[in-house]
């Protein structure tokens, strides 16, 4: 273990930075969830960052944070649309579906890019193809992405994060363990009043400041598992509670957009399936509700705050 704190975050971040790499060969193979995985390295890279930002030089992390905002945004146009046909390809399984074969990966050989999909007289099937064409364009202009200069540009970018990091001399000398130990009661002071401010509110008010939630809960997974190294079991731990909620969260929110996308799409609310689609997401929502507060309670209680 490190002992001082600027050493101790750029071990951390290299184990990032090495996962975003590592993914990308997959990604451009389209391998099975090899793109949640690079968005996920390149979320968590640009939260640790942020969290961490008092050890480095602001203007370089701004900079690289800007960067790896960029190629999340592109990743998840593909992940979101992937999301969203698993979701509905695997409503589709049931006996009265009416299809032979609704997996997303059957979907998109049946859509090539460029061509409007094809419309079957199920609902849900063409749910199915709209999304997996969505995800197929995506993809490209990802992989496409990967060619430029601007990806080139950040993946050098990271590799100097790493060999020539722009610790700030002020607190990158400072132990470790008091450093790491402010982010996460920080990170955890902000969750726990975003928690708090949603008592009270209702309808889409409700759902949105559950989504912010989510993201404070992610934000401090991120810096409680790169504070493992430095503090052991309590910041294990603690990124275990909040992955947990994040995950509930996330099922929320999954729920909730596909149920948006569900209605978008419905030209007549009479198609074969619109209900039972509509029916499945809402009850997915409802479910993801029921756990939120088990999910919650460690932020009332946690002894960092």
């Amino acid at each position: 273990m490190s002992a001082t704190a600027g050493p101790a975050l750029i071990d951390a971040v290299a184990a990032d930075v090495d996962r975003l790499r590592t993914a990308e060969p997959d990604v451009r193979q389209d391998l099975p969830d090899s793109v949640h995985k690079m968005r996920v390295a390149t979320r968590r890279l640009r939260s640790v960052l942020k969290s961490y930002r008092r050890v480095l030089r602001r203007r370089a992390v701004g900079e690289i944070t800007d960067e790896l905002r960029w190629l999340a945004g592109l990743l998840g146009v593909a992940r979101d649309a992937e999301v969203r046909a698993e979701r509905f390809a695997a409503l589709l399984v049931a006996p009265d579906a009416g299809a032979e074969d609704t997996t997303p990966a059957a979907a998109k050989q049946r859509v090539p890019v460029g061509e409007n999909p094809t419309r079957p007289e199920n609902f849900g099937q063409r749910l199915v193809a709209e999304e997996c064409a969505i995800y197929t364009a995506a993809h490209r202009e990802v992989v496409d992405a990967f060619d430029g200069d601007r990806y080139t540009a950040l993946i050098g970018t990271l590799h100097g994060l790493i060999t020539d990091p722009p610790l700030k001399d002020s607190r990158a000398g400072e132990p470790a363990e008091p450093v790491f130990t402010k982010v996460l009661r920080r990170d955890l002071s902000e969750l726990r009043h975003l928690v708090h401010s949603e008592h009270g509110l209702s309808g889409d008010e409700r759902i949105e400041r559950l989504h912010d939630i989510r993201k404070a809960a992610k934000r401090l997974r991120y810096s409680a598992e790169a504070a493992s190294a430095v503090l052991g079991k309590p910041a294990e731990n603690l990124g275990k509670q909040a992955k947990h909620l994040q995950g509930v969260l996330g099922d929320h929110r999954d729920a909730v957009e596909a149920l948006t996308t569900i209605r978008t799409h419905a030209a007549d609310p009479a198609d074969s399936g619109y209900q039972r689609l509509c029916d499945a997401e809402e009850a997915a929502a409802a479910k993801a509700l029921e756990e939120y507060p088990d999910a919650v309670e460690f932020v009332h209680h946690h002894p960092l705050t």
